[in-house]
C-alpha cells in the first residue's frame, strides 16, 4: 500500500496569479484550469466567512496539496 504524500503551498509567497508546481511531480496547477485533468478539489476549508486553505489532490502523482495564504491575498487591492 503506497502513502499518500501531503505537501503545503502557501499562495502568499508565490509571484503572480497563484499558478504553481506540485511540489512532488512539477506538474503546473492553475486555478483556470477547469478540466479535473491536473488536480481535484477535495475541499474548501472556511474560517467564518473566509477562505482558509483548500485541499487538493494532483492526479498525476496523487500528493495531498494544502494551498493556503487566501487571507493574505484577500488584503491586496486589485
Amino acid at each position: 500500500m503506497q502513502t499518500v504524500k501531503s505537501y503545503t503551498v502557501d499562495l502568499s509567497t508565490i509571484k503572480g496569479k497563484g499558478r504553481f508546481r506540485c511540489p512532488k511531480c512539477g506538474v503546473k496547477i492553475s486555478a483556470d484550469d477547469r478540466t479535473d485533468k491536473t488536480y481535484t478539489i477535495y475541499e474548501p476549508v472556511m474560517r467564518g466567512n473566509s477562505l482558509e486553505k483548500i485541499v487538493l489532490h494532483c492526479n498525476k502523482c496523487g500528493s495531498q496539496i494544502y494551498v493556503t495564504g487566501f487571507t493574505a491575498m484577500a488584503r491586496i487591492p486589485c
